[in-house]
Protein backbone atom coordinates (compact mmCIF):
# COMPACT_ATOMS: atom_id res chain seq x y z
CA UNK A 1 0.00 0.00 0.00
CA UNK A 2 1.61 3.64 -0.75
CA UNK A 3 2.11 5.35 2.40
CA UNK A 4 2.61 9.31 3.11
CA UNK A 5 6.57 8.22 3.60
CA UNK A 6 6.40 6.65 0.03
CA UNK A 7 4.98 9.48 -1.54
CA UNK A 8 7.14 11.77 -0.41
CA UNK A 9 9.94 9.86 -1.69
CA UNK A 10 8.63 9.11 -5.02
CA UNK A 11 8.28 12.87 -5.60
CA UNK A 12 11.49 13.81 -3.99
CA UNK A 13 12.94 11.84 -7.01
CA UNK A 14 11.13 13.44 -9.86
CA UNK A 15 14.29 15.98 -10.13
CA UNK A 16 16.59 12.64 -11.17
CA UNK A 17 14.18 11.36 -12.88
CA UNK A 18 13.90 15.02 -15.23
CA UNK A 19 17.64 14.65 -16.08
CA UNK A 20 17.69 10.82 -16.46
CA UNK A 21 14.03 9.28 -17.62
CA UNK A 22 14.34 8.58 -20.61
CA UNK A 23 17.65 6.75 -20.24
CA UNK A 24 16.41 5.16 -18.07
CA UNK A 25 13.41 4.10 -19.89
CA UNK A 26 15.05 3.30 -22.65
CA UNK A 27 17.31 0.89 -20.81
CA UNK A 28 13.93 -0.77 -19.61
CA UNK A 29 12.35 -1.47 -22.53
CA UNK A 30 15.52 -3.45 -23.69
CA UNK A 31 15.66 -5.38 -20.59
CA UNK A 32 11.85 -5.96 -21.01
CA UNK A 33 11.88 -6.89 -24.65
CA UNK A 34 15.25 -8.94 -24.66
CA UNK A 35 13.97 -11.17 -21.35
CA UNK A 36 10.33 -11.49 -21.84
CA UNK A 37 10.08 -11.87 -26.08
CA UNK A 38 6.32 -12.59 -25.04
CA UNK A 39 5.60 -8.86 -24.72
CA UNK A 40 7.20 -7.85 -28.29
CA UNK A 41 4.34 -7.75 -30.26
CA UNK A 42 2.76 -5.23 -27.58
CA UNK A 43 5.31 -2.55 -28.50
CA UNK A 44 5.68 -0.63 -31.74
CA UNK A 45 9.24 -1.70 -32.99
CA UNK A 46 9.77 1.49 -35.05
CA UNK A 47 8.57 3.60 -32.07
CA UNK A 48 11.23 1.91 -30.10
CA UNK A 49 13.95 3.01 -32.43
CA UNK A 50 12.82 6.64 -32.97
CA UNK A 51 12.82 6.98 -28.65
CA UNK A 52 9.30 7.67 -29.17
CA UNK A 53 7.93 4.65 -26.50
CA UNK A 54 10.55 5.87 -23.94
CA UNK A 55 10.23 9.60 -24.14
CA UNK A 56 6.41 8.72 -24.09
CA UNK A 57 6.98 6.66 -20.98
CA UNK A 58 9.54 8.65 -19.33
CA UNK A 59 6.46 11.82 -20.08
CA UNK A 60 3.88 9.67 -18.19
CA UNK A 61 6.29 8.07 -15.18
CA UNK A 62 7.35 11.74 -14.38
CA UNK A 63 3.60 12.72 -14.90
CA UNK A 64 2.44 10.24 -12.05
CA UNK A 65 5.52 10.97 -10.13
CA UNK A 66 4.44 15.00 -9.82
CA UNK A 67 0.84 14.45 -9.23
CA UNK A 68 0.85 11.06 -7.08
CA UNK A 69 -0.93 12.92 -4.11
CA UNK A 70 -3.73 14.60 -6.93
CA UNK A 71 -3.81 11.64 -9.82
CA UNK A 72 -7.21 13.81 -10.69
CA UNK A 73 -4.67 16.10 -12.52
CA UNK A 74 -3.55 13.87 -14.59
CA UNK A 75 -6.33 14.85 -17.12
CA UNK A 76 -6.91 12.69 -20.09
CA UNK A 77 -3.36 11.20 -20.08
CA UNK A 78 -4.58 8.27 -18.17
CA UNK A 79 -8.03 7.62 -20.36
CA UNK A 80 -5.57 7.25 -23.36
CA UNK A 81 -3.53 4.89 -21.86
CA UNK A 82 -6.12 2.67 -20.78
CA UNK A 83 -7.99 2.89 -24.41
CA UNK A 84 -4.42 2.14 -25.85
CA UNK A 85 -3.91 -0.78 -24.28
CA UNK A 86 -7.42 -2.00 -24.48
CA UNK A 87 -6.78 -1.67 -28.41
CA UNK A 88 -4.23 -3.63 -27.54
CA UNK A 89 -4.98 -6.26 -25.57
CA UNK A 90 -3.37 -5.54 -22.47
CA UNK A 91 -3.92 -8.33 -19.30
CA UNK A 92 -3.22 -8.10 -15.71
CA UNK A 93 -0.62 -10.21 -16.35
CA UNK A 94 1.91 -8.27 -18.07
CA UNK A 95 1.91 -5.75 -15.20
CA UNK A 96 4.09 -7.75 -12.94
CA UNK A 97 6.78 -8.58 -15.49
CA UNK A 98 6.96 -4.34 -16.35
CA UNK A 99 7.24 -3.66 -12.98
CA UNK A 100 9.62 -6.03 -12.32
CA UNK A 101 12.05 -4.44 -14.53
CA UNK A 102 11.01 -0.54 -14.23
CA UNK A 103 11.98 -1.30 -10.78
CA UNK A 104 15.36 -3.08 -11.72
CA UNK A 105 16.17 -0.32 -13.99
CA UNK A 106 15.72 2.18 -11.83
CA UNK A 107 18.23 0.81 -9.62
CA UNK A 108 20.68 -0.03 -12.53
CA UNK A 109 20.51 3.37 -14.14
CA UNK A 110 20.44 5.35 -10.78
CA UNK A 111 22.88 3.30 -8.70
CA UNK A 112 22.85 1.64 -4.97
CA UNK A 113 23.52 5.17 -3.61
CA UNK A 114 20.17 7.04 -5.12
CA UNK A 115 18.30 3.48 -5.34
CA UNK A 116 18.32 2.82 -1.80
CA UNK A 117 16.20 -0.16 -0.71
CA UNK A 118 13.83 3.13 0.83
CA UNK A 119 13.43 4.01 -3.21
CA UNK A 120 12.69 0.97 -4.59
CA UNK A 121 9.94 0.13 -1.87
CA UNK A 122 8.48 3.73 -2.17
CA UNK A 123 8.39 3.29 -6.00
CA UNK A 124 7.35 -0.66 -6.26
CA UNK A 125 4.11 0.75 -3.67
CA UNK A 126 3.62 3.89 -6.79
CA UNK A 127 3.84 1.14 -9.20
CA UNK A 128 1.68 -1.24 -8.02
CA UNK A 129 -1.00 1.60 -7.12
CA UNK A 130 -0.63 2.63 -10.81
CA UNK A 131 -1.33 -0.89 -12.06
CA UNK A 132 -4.10 -1.58 -9.44
CA UNK A 133 -5.98 1.92 -11.28
CA UNK A 134 -5.31 0.55 -14.82
CA UNK A 135 -6.20 -2.99 -14.81
CA UNK A 136 -9.32 -1.93 -12.86
CA UNK A 137 -9.92 0.57 -15.48
CA UNK A 138 -9.33 -1.59 -17.81
CA UNK A 139 -11.08 -4.74 -17.06
CA UNK A 140 -14.12 -2.31 -17.11
CA UNK A 141 -13.80 -1.27 -20.26
CA UNK A 142 -13.16 -4.90 -21.54
CA UNK A 143 -16.41 -5.57 -20.03
CA UNK A 144 -18.03 -2.76 -21.34
CA UNK A 145 -16.60 -3.81 -25.16
CA UNK A 146 -18.42 -7.58 -24.36
CA UNK A 147 -21.84 -6.71 -23.48
CA UNK A 148 -22.52 -3.91 -25.98
CA UNK A 149 -24.19 -4.75 -29.12
CA UNK A 150 -21.70 -6.64 -31.36
CA UNK A 151 -19.25 -6.53 -29.26
CA UNK A 152 -16.56 -9.40 -28.15
CA UNK A 153 -13.78 -10.11 -26.20
CA UNK A 154 -10.01 -10.57 -27.22
CA UNK A 155 -9.53 -11.26 -31.04
CA UNK A 156 -12.41 -12.17 -33.61
CA UNK A 157 -11.75 -13.50 -36.95
CA UNK A 158 -12.64 -10.80 -39.66
CA UNK A 159 -11.96 -10.92 -43.24
CA UNK A 160 -10.18 -8.83 -45.52
CA UNK A 161 -13.02 -8.05 -47.98
CA UNK A 162 -11.59 -5.66 -49.97
CA UNK A 163 -8.83 -3.38 -50.70
CA UNK A 164 -8.55 0.10 -52.38
CA UNK A 165 -5.99 2.17 -52.89
CA UNK A 166 -6.68 5.62 -51.91
CA UNK A 167 -3.38 7.44 -53.07
CA UNK A 168 0.34 6.73 -54.01
CA UNK A 169 1.36 6.01 -50.44
CA UNK A 170 -2.35 4.85 -48.84
CA UNK A 171 -4.57 1.91 -49.23
CA UNK A 172 -7.93 1.31 -47.98
CA UNK A 173 -8.84 -2.36 -46.22
CA UNK A 174 -12.58 -3.61 -45.60
CA UNK A 175 -12.65 -6.23 -43.05
CA UNK A 176 -16.25 -8.32 -42.26
CA UNK A 177 -16.60 -10.63 -39.78
CA UNK A 178 -15.70 -13.81 -40.55
CA UNK A 179 -19.27 -15.49 -38.55
CA UNK A 180 -21.63 -12.84 -40.02
CA UNK A 181 -22.64 -11.47 -36.66
CA UNK A 182 -23.03 -7.92 -35.80
CA UNK A 183 -20.07 -5.92 -34.87
CA UNK A 184 -19.48 -3.25 -31.74
CA UNK A 185 -20.59 0.01 -33.90
CA UNK A 186 -17.38 2.34 -33.29
CA UNK A 187 -17.62 5.85 -32.58
CA UNK A 188 -16.43 8.11 -35.10
CA UNK A 189 -12.68 8.93 -34.42
CA UNK A 190 -11.73 5.83 -32.73
CA UNK A 191 -9.55 2.78 -33.89
CA UNK A 192 -8.84 -0.57 -34.25
CA UNK A 193 -6.33 -3.30 -32.98
CA UNK A 194 -5.27 -5.84 -35.40
CA UNK A 195 -3.31 -8.50 -34.90
CA UNK A 196 -1.05 -10.11 -37.58
CA UNK A 197 1.43 -12.91 -38.51
CA UNK A 198 4.16 -12.45 -40.84
CA UNK A 199 6.57 -14.75 -41.51
CA UNK A 200 5.98 -16.26 -38.17
CA UNK A 201 6.02 -13.09 -35.75
CA UNK A 202 3.14 -11.82 -34.03
CA UNK A 203 2.67 -8.01 -34.61
CA UNK A 204 -0.54 -6.08 -32.95
CA UNK A 205 -1.51 -2.45 -33.99
CA UNK A 206 -3.96 -0.03 -34.01
CA UNK A 207 -5.71 1.54 -36.95
CA UNK A 208 -7.84 4.81 -37.03
CA UNK A 209 -11.28 3.60 -38.38
CA UNK A 210 -11.85 6.03 -41.29
CA UNK A 211 -15.28 5.23 -42.40
CA UNK A 212 -18.20 4.86 -39.83
CA UNK A 213 -18.83 1.19 -39.04
CA UNK A 214 -22.82 1.27 -38.86
CA UNK A 215 -22.51 -0.98 -42.50
CA UNK A 216 -21.21 -4.02 -40.38
CA UNK A 217 -17.49 -3.44 -41.56
CA UNK A 218 -15.05 -1.75 -40.56
CA UNK A 219 -12.24 0.52 -42.98
CA UNK A 220 -8.83 1.17 -42.15
CA UNK A 221 -6.76 3.22 -44.62
CA UNK A 222 -2.80 2.27 -44.08
CA UNK A 223 0.31 4.64 -45.15
CA UNK A 224 2.84 3.06 -46.46
CA UNK A 225 5.97 3.48 -44.30
CA UNK A 226 9.39 2.67 -45.77
CA UNK A 227 10.84 0.06 -43.79
CA UNK A 228 7.29 -0.63 -42.06
CA UNK A 229 7.29 -4.11 -41.46
CA UNK A 230 3.25 -4.37 -40.73
CA UNK A 231 2.14 -1.44 -42.92
CA UNK A 232 4.11 -2.60 -46.54
CA UNK A 233 2.78 -6.50 -45.06
CA UNK A 234 -1.27 -4.50 -45.32
CA UNK A 235 -0.24 -3.24 -48.53
CA UNK A 236 1.27 -6.06 -50.27
CA UNK A 237 0.78 -9.48 -48.21
CA UNK A 238 -2.56 -8.99 -47.43
CA UNK A 239 -5.24 -10.16 -50.31
CA UNK A 240 -8.94 -10.27 -50.10
CA UNK A 241 -10.29 -13.14 -48.55
CA UNK A 242 -7.62 -13.16 -46.35
CA UNK A 243 -8.39 -13.73 -42.43
CA UNK A 244 -7.28 -11.43 -39.50
CA UNK A 245 -7.78 -10.72 -35.94
CA UNK A 246 -9.04 -7.38 -34.78
CA UNK A 247 -9.77 -6.20 -31.10
CA UNK A 248 -12.67 -4.49 -30.11
CA UNK A 249 -12.74 -0.68 -31.25
CA UNK A 250 -11.51 1.81 -28.65
CA UNK A 251 -10.21 5.43 -28.20
CA UNK A 252 -11.29 8.57 -26.72
CA UNK A 253 -10.69 10.81 -29.53
CA UNK A 254 -14.25 10.98 -30.24
CA UNK A 255 -16.79 13.57 -31.85
CA UNK A 256 -19.34 14.94 -29.20
CA UNK A 257 -22.26 15.71 -29.81
CA UNK A 258 -22.85 19.99 -29.98
CA UNK A 259 -24.13 22.80 -32.14
CA UNK A 260 -21.06 24.20 -32.98
CA UNK A 261 -18.94 24.42 -36.40
CA UNK A 262 -16.89 21.83 -36.64
CA UNK A 263 -13.68 22.36 -37.41
CA UNK A 264 -11.56 18.98 -38.69
CA UNK A 265 -7.96 19.65 -39.41
CA UNK A 266 -5.88 16.87 -40.63
CA UNK A 267 -1.75 16.18 -41.57
CA UNK A 268 -1.23 13.62 -44.30
CA UNK A 269 -2.82 10.24 -43.21
CA UNK A 270 -3.56 12.24 -40.15
CA UNK A 271 -7.10 12.15 -42.31
CA UNK A 272 -8.59 8.92 -41.64
CA UNK A 273 -10.28 9.85 -38.40
CA UNK A 274 -11.49 12.91 -39.81
CA UNK A 275 -13.29 11.30 -42.39
CA UNK A 276 -15.58 9.21 -39.90
CA UNK A 277 -15.97 12.91 -37.84
CA UNK A 278 -17.01 14.31 -41.16
CA UNK A 279 -19.57 11.55 -42.21
CA UNK A 280 -21.16 11.57 -38.86
CA UNK A 281 -21.58 15.45 -38.60
CA UNK A 282 -23.18 15.34 -42.06
CA UNK A 283 -26.95 14.74 -41.29
CA UNK A 284 -27.07 17.45 -38.26
CA UNK A 285 -26.28 20.15 -40.78
CA UNK A 286 -24.13 21.69 -38.76
CA UNK A 287 -21.17 24.04 -40.37
CA UNK A 288 -18.10 22.12 -41.11
CA UNK A 289 -14.63 23.13 -42.25
CA UNK A 290 -12.22 20.50 -43.42
CA UNK A 291 -9.05 21.67 -43.76
CA UNK A 292 -6.21 19.13 -45.04
CA UNK A 293 -2.70 19.87 -45.30
CA UNK A 294 -0.12 17.37 -47.45
CA UNK A 295 3.03 16.86 -49.54
CA UNK A 296 0.98 16.72 -53.08
CA UNK A 297 -2.25 15.91 -55.01
CA UNK A 298 -0.38 12.63 -55.76
CA UNK A 299 -0.23 11.48 -52.00
CA UNK A 300 -3.51 12.84 -51.08
CA UNK A 301 -5.83 10.51 -50.17
CA UNK A 302 -9.82 10.99 -50.55
CA UNK A 303 -9.81 13.91 -52.54
CA UNK A 304 -12.69 12.39 -55.05
CA UNK A 305 -15.05 11.45 -52.11
CA UNK A 306 -14.41 14.60 -50.14
CA UNK A 307 -14.75 16.94 -53.35
CA UNK A 308 -18.56 14.80 -53.88
CA UNK A 309 -19.50 15.15 -50.05
CA UNK A 310 -18.86 19.02 -50.41
CA UNK A 311 -21.12 19.07 -53.78
CA UNK A 312 -24.13 18.18 -51.89
CA UNK A 313 -23.43 19.07 -48.85
CA UNK A 314 -23.44 22.94 -48.75
CA UNK A 315 -22.70 23.40 -45.09
CA UNK A 316 -19.55 21.59 -45.45
CA UNK A 317 -16.48 23.68 -46.74
CA UNK A 318 -13.24 22.17 -48.22
CA UNK A 319 -9.75 23.64 -47.83
CA UNK A 320 -6.67 22.04 -49.03
CA UNK A 321 -3.11 22.81 -48.69
CA UNK A 322 -0.17 20.81 -50.40
CA UNK A 323 3.14 21.91 -49.51
CA UNK A 324 4.46 20.97 -53.45
CA UNK A 325 2.75 20.69 -56.50
CA UNK A 326 -0.09 21.96 -58.46
CA UNK A 327 -3.70 22.01 -57.15
CA UNK A 328 -5.23 22.79 -53.88
CA UNK A 329 -6.86 26.07 -52.31
CA UNK A 330 -3.11 26.89 -51.41
CA UNK A 331 0.43 26.56 -51.99
CA UNK A 332 3.00 25.40 -49.08
CA UNK A 333 2.94 24.63 -45.29
CA UNK A 334 -0.19 25.13 -43.02
CA UNK A 335 0.35 28.34 -41.04
CA UNK A 336 -1.56 30.75 -39.19
CA UNK A 337 -2.32 32.69 -42.61
CA UNK A 338 -4.21 30.15 -43.75
CA UNK A 339 -6.00 29.24 -40.83
CA UNK A 340 -6.93 32.68 -40.16
CA UNK A 341 -8.69 32.54 -43.71
CA UNK A 342 -10.28 29.29 -43.44
CA UNK A 343 -11.70 29.27 -40.21
CA UNK A 344 -15.05 30.27 -39.29
CA UNK A 345 -15.24 34.45 -38.04
CA UNK A 346 -16.28 33.16 -34.89
CA UNK A 347 -13.97 31.24 -33.06
CA UNK A 348 -16.29 29.38 -30.93
CA UNK A 349 -15.75 26.28 -32.59
CA UNK A 350 -15.02 22.96 -31.79
CA UNK A 351 -11.55 21.87 -33.45
CA UNK A 352 -10.16 18.30 -34.03
CA UNK A 353 -7.11 18.10 -35.44
CA UNK A 354 -4.69 15.09 -36.02
CA UNK A 355 -1.32 14.43 -37.82
CA UNK A 356 2.27 14.55 -36.81
CA UNK A 357 3.41 16.15 -33.40
CA UNK A 358 5.17 19.07 -34.66
CA UNK A 359 2.13 19.74 -37.15
CA UNK A 360 -0.44 19.36 -33.86
CA UNK A 361 1.99 21.42 -31.77
CA UNK A 362 1.47 23.87 -34.41
CA UNK A 363 -2.06 23.65 -34.94
CA UNK A 364 -2.92 23.73 -31.46
CA UNK A 365 -1.24 26.88 -30.57
CA UNK A 366 -2.15 28.97 -33.77
CA UNK A 367 -5.97 27.95 -32.64
CA UNK A 368 -5.34 29.04 -28.86
CA UNK A 369 -4.03 32.52 -29.75
CA UNK A 370 -7.01 33.17 -32.71
CA UNK A 371 -9.60 32.44 -29.72
CA UNK A 372 -10.58 28.97 -30.15
CA UNK A 373 -11.11 28.23 -26.28
CA UNK A 374 -9.35 25.15 -24.03
CA UNK A 375 -11.74 22.36 -24.14
CA UNK A 376 -12.50 22.90 -27.52
CA UNK A 377 -9.01 22.00 -29.53
CA UNK A 378 -9.03 18.30 -29.38
CA UNK A 379 -5.99 16.15 -30.72
CA UNK A 380 -4.97 12.47 -30.63
CA UNK A 381 -1.77 10.73 -30.88
CA UNK A 382 -1.36 8.20 -33.57
CA UNK A 383 1.67 6.79 -31.82
CA UNK A 384 2.71 6.67 -28.08
CA UNK A 385 0.99 9.98 -26.19
CA UNK A 386 3.10 12.43 -24.88
CA UNK A 387 3.50 16.26 -24.55
CA UNK A 388 2.39 18.49 -27.25
CA UNK A 389 5.46 20.69 -27.23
Amino acid sequence: MLSPEHRAIVKATVPLLESGGESLTTHFYKMLLDEHPEVRPLFNQAHQASGAQPRALANGVLMYARHIDQLEQLGGLVTQIINKHVALQIQPEHYPIVGACLLRAIEQVLGEDVATPAVIDAWGAAYGQLADILIGAESALYRSKAQAPGGWVGARPFRLARKQAESAEVVSLYFEPVDGQATLQAEPGQYIGLRLYIDGQEHRRNYSLSALSRSGFYRISVKREPGGVVSNFLHEGLDPGATVELFPPSGEFTLSASNKPLVLISGGVGITPTLAMLEAALPSGRPVHFIHSARSAEVQAFGAWLEEVVASHPQVKRFICYEQGEGGDALGRLDRELLERWLPADRDVDAYFLGPKGFMAMVDGHLRDMGVPDGQRRYEFFGPASALV
